[in-house]
């Protein structure tokens, strides 16, 4: 599997910065109470298995990974934790656990994998009967900002396009429900989060264009080295989202998708 970001150190900070900023609008709705053994999909540097670990101090969590890469990063990150995390480098998609698991979380990860649901057929084999199901996905056509600048609307355009390449999915959030209930799960539940902000939240849109414009950056790599845009093409965007930032009539509006199951 290709990955839209890549695995360099700066986007390795990036993935535990954007855990921590984006934590407040992923766990106050997520529930792992009572659990014990948790599987994580997809947990690359441990951004998102740092917050189950202090929201659920009991917990014993399995980070399954198919890059040795991040997982070496992850053991560095969450050497805290000790023997409450374990770490196993496998394809998602040909799942060969030893343990059974009351719950499963997977957040930003089945975006980038080809054959989600092959995955999700998977994790059934490893799951007790009652465990919870947690997922937090993209919707990038949710994405909306005013004005329409043309440059940041290329790049986003073609920064999605490079993922559904790599057969991702940059709307898979919005085909969760229909995911789930293929896979045989059960007391199937969809909700909505995200931002829409402007100018009367300066600071906080400010804050989130930062954010934004950093997450773009982060596929400008392989943007350009499949020679889908230009160095000139990068920079036109970032001058875009710079300008929204400051427009008197400035709207960001993003919508992600989280999804409660049971099995």
């Amino acid at each position: 599997m290709s990955y839209l970001h890549g695995f360099i150190p700066e986007e390795q900070q990036r993935l535990l910065d954007q855990g921590d900023f984006l934590a407040p609008k992923i766990y106050p709705r997520i529930d792992f109470s009572g659990c014990r053994n948790l599987l994580e999909i997809g947990s690359g540097v441990g951004a998102q298995t740092k917050m189950l670990l202090q929201l659920w101090p009991d917990l014993k969590i399995t980070c399954v990974d198919y890059s040795e890469v991040q997982l070496a990063e992850a053991r560095k990150n969450l050497a805290f934790a000790g023997d409450r995390v374990t770490f196993i480098c496998q394809d998602a998609r040909d799942l060969k656990l030893d343990e059974q698991f009351d719950a499963l979380f997977i957040c930003w990860a089945l975006e980038h994998i080809p054959e989600p649901l092959k995955v999700l057929r998977q994790t059934k084999s490893y799951l007790k009967p009652g465990s919870k199901l947690w997922f937090t996905e993209v919707f990038n056509s949710s994405y909306y900002v005013f004005p329409d600048l043309p440059n940041q609307r290329k790049y986003y355009n073609a920064y999605n396009q490079h993922q559904i390449s790599f057969g991702g999915n940059p709307d898979i959030g919005a085909q969760l429900g229909n995911l789930l209930h293929q896979a045989g799960f059960h007391s199937i539940e969809i909700f909505h989060g995200g931002f829409h902000l402007d100018q009367s939240k300066p600071e906080e849109l400010q804050k989130m264009i930062g954010f934004w414009k950093i997450l773009l950056k982060s596929g400008a790599p392989g943007l350009l080295e499949a020679g889908m845009l230009s160095i000139e093409e990068v920079q036109a965007m970032e001058e875009d989202l710079n300008f929204i930032a400051s427009d008197e009539n400035a709207v960001f509006f993003y919508q992600f998708v989280q999804t409660f199951a049971t099995y």
